[in-house]
């Protein structure tokens, strides 16, 4: 259970990231739609696990390979951006977000069950 300062934290790193993603990832990912979905902060806020998700990106796994390149570049940018807020700008680790192929995988099987014959009892 994340405590309100660390929600407050992710909250703030989420956005700055996302006004970062939006004006950068063409740099990054060109032709790609850089979603940030979660991010969860370790409670002595030295470390952000960032969830994304890509839109018009074949390989994911290639996406967030490029994304973890520039980790660090984007880092920087994500200081400059919140220097006056905290002590120490966080590490971040980049994650896939897989939750909308979760889904769609749970609605695949739920559909199957709901066509397959009903026997009777």
């Amino acid at each position: 259970m994340e405590s309100k300062r660390q929600q407050k934290f992710a909250g703030v790193i989420q956005e700055d990231l996302a006004a970062i993603f939006q004006r950068e990832s063409m740099n990054y990912l060109p032709n790609t739609l850089v979603t940030i979905t979660k991010v969860r902060v370790t409670p002595d806020l030295a470390i952000a696990r960032v969830f994304l998700s890509f839109f018009n990106m074949p390989d994911a796994a290639l996406a967030l390979q490029t994304i973890k390149l520039h980790a660090s570049e984007i880092r920087y940018k994500l200081g400059g951006r919140i220097k006056d807020q905290v002590r120490i700008i966080p590490q971040l680790e980049f994650f896939i977000d897989d939750t909308s192929e979760y889904v769609e995988r749970m609605d695949k099987i739920f559909d199957k069950i709901s066509k397959e014959d009903r026997q009777p009892d």
